[in-house]
């Protein structure tokens, strides 16, 4: 086909033709505000007995946020969506007798989850120090590498240690700041006593910064038996607050079997979504109570989220 060339004065008059249907096509088009803001939520609905229930429907589930009801608008069960997911070690030497079997069970975990044309996970570890050992990946290959590099703190680092001991809070608050940039389902998975001394940020600190960037926050608790303070609150605390879980390694539940518990808990997610009827006009956090109608089942999803301008990666 032969091309068609204009002059400049023929291409003014051309485009001064077009540009009144152009209008009006642009008036048919829907417009969205910049103000209305999608609340996504992930649960997972256990009975009594902790077995997970997949059969609902959007109808199932009734949704509250400060009281008032909401419409659901959006519902899938099972979500397909991108996992990220942040590995956080304790490697403080109260740990030490433990690190083994995490640096074990880690390995199984990413092997079986990890879908590498898909999924991201990075391996952070805290202790005297916040060390990110890998970061944000989808190889299988650098995962396992990062992981023999987790360990415990050198005689030497314990010696010039100014400070500081296990910080876990400071380690939540850098592991929520790479969560900022990352969409789909984001989760971080705390293998810890749930010992914390030296960070400078505080438990509601930790919690806030999770809730902020919609992050999950699965926590195992893991000691050698040892006294751990206030861990097992600690720990308790992070999984309710964001909609996680919790679980505690013993002689009946294996840190094998509390992986495997979380994995079967990632893949068995409802994905809720829902505009408020209340237009954000500040910011602020809002209460969220998402319960079922069917009698008997537990709904495991956070309870409130961050209302306002989103958080934006620094």
């Amino acid at each position: 086909m032969e091309a068609m060339l204009y002059s400049r004065r023929q291409f003014v008059a051309l485009a001064a033709a077009l540009l009144p249907a152009a209008k009006g096509r642009a008036q048919d088009e829907p417009t969205f505000s910049s103000n209305v803001q999608v609340v996504n939520l992930l649960a997972t609905v256990r009975t009594k007995k902790h077995e997970i229930v997949r059969d609902l429907e959007k109808t199932d589930f009734t949704l509250l946020e400060d009281g008032r009801p909401q419409t659901i608008r959006y519902f899938t069960r099972e979500t397909d969506l991108p996992l990220t997911i942040g590995l956080m070690v304790d490697t403080s030497m109260s740990q030490l007798h433990v690190l083994d079997a995490e640096r074990g069970a880690s390995f199984r975990f990413l092997d079986q989850v990890l879908r590498e044309n898909k999924d991201h996970v990075f391996i952070m570890q805290f202790d005297l120090a916040v060390q990110t050992r890998q970061p944000l990946t989808g190889s299988r290959r650098d995962l396992d590498q990062a992981l023999t590099m987790v360990d415990t703190p050198t005689r030497a680092q314990l010696r010039s240690q100014a400070g500081g001991g296990t910080l876990l809070f400071d380690s939540l608050i850098d592991a929520s700041d790479v969560m900022k940039k990352q969409t789909g389902r984001k989760a971080l998975i705390v293998l810890s006593d749930g010992g914390e001394n030296g960070s400078d940020a505080t438990l509601s600190d930790a919690i806030e910064a999770a809730q902020r960037t919609e992050t999950l926050i699965y926590t195992i608790l893991f000691s050698d038996g040892g006294y751990n303070g206030d861990g097992n609150h600690i720990m308790q605390e992070l999984a309710k607050e964001t909609g996680g879980g919790y679980f505690e390694v013993s002689k009946k539940l294996t840190i094998d079997g509390v992986f495997a518990l979380i994995q079967e808990d990632l893949r068995s997610q409802y994905s809720i979504g829902y505009i408020s009827d209340k237009p954000a006009e500040g910011a602020e956090f809002r209460k969220i109570q998402l319960t079922v109608k069917r009698p008997g089942l537990v709904v495991q999803c956070r309870d409130r989220y961050w209302a306002g301008p989103p958080v934006q990666p620094e």
